[in-house]
């Protein structure tokens, strides 16, 4: 549906961004994040014609693939509003023996939700594990190319096939237990060629089931 509010008419009161980038590290993920507050020009400020940073957040987590574990927490506090907010960055090391799978963001809210620890790091935790689990396809991805194999072959056994698709189970109406897509995974079949592919393909001039059929 488009937009209908024309937000260049408004004023920006604030601008809050997460980041998240994943990198394979053998039999690792090595999960970058960062949050970022950031007032517009004049708001804290009068006559400041530039932005103003007020809280800027990195956590580094190591990931296994094998069970997505963290295996090292690392927290940063780049840009913070009080002397004594870092004091709670040796809390994190909690994170360390959780897994990013099923649970995490429950987890998370327990160790770290509230008066237990900083609230945007917090955010930010719950907003990277989804990107872990998104991840994990590049992996499979990953491998494809460098074992020549084919990471969703429908008939696999283990992750490889139909129970990696179950990684998404529950996540989103689409993926919703009983819908077309997991029955479809769980019956061997491959789900429906992504609209995004099928787009990429196109402006490529290439034909979509190329990259079905490399699956």
């Amino acid at each position: 549906m488009p937009m209908t509010i024309a937000l260049e008419e408004l004023t920006l009161l604030h601008t809050r961004s997460y980041d998240t980038k994943v990198y394979r590290d053998d039999d690792h993920m090595v999960v970058v994040g960062s949050v970022r507050d950031v007032k517009p020009p004049g708001i804290y400020i009068e006559g400041d014609p530039d932005p103003l940073e007020i809280h800027h957040m990195l956590v580094v987590l190591r990931v296994t693939l094998a069970d997505l574990t963290i295996t090292d927490a690392q927290v940063e506090f780049r840009t913070h509003p009080n002397e004594s907010c870092p004091s709670v960055i040796e809390h994190y090391g909690q994170l360390v023996g959780l897994s990013v799978a099923r649970g995490f963001n429950r987890k998370v809210r327990e160790l770290f939700g509230g008066p237990r620890a900083c609230t945007h790091t917090t955010a930010l935790l719950q907003a990277m594990a989804p990107v872990v689990v998104q991840a994990m396809w590049s992996v499979r991805m990953d491998d494809r190319y460098d074992e020549g194999g084919k990471p969703f072959d429908p008939g696999g056994e283990g992750d490889s096939g139909p129970a990696h698709f179950e990684l998404n189970l529950n996540t989103c109406h689409v993926w919703a237990e009983g819908s077309e897509l997991i029955e479809r995974a769980r019956a061997g079949h491959m789900p429906e060629v992504p609209i995004w592919i099928e787009r990429r393909f196109a402006e490529l001039g290439r034909d979509p089931n190329e990259w079905r059929d490399g699956l």
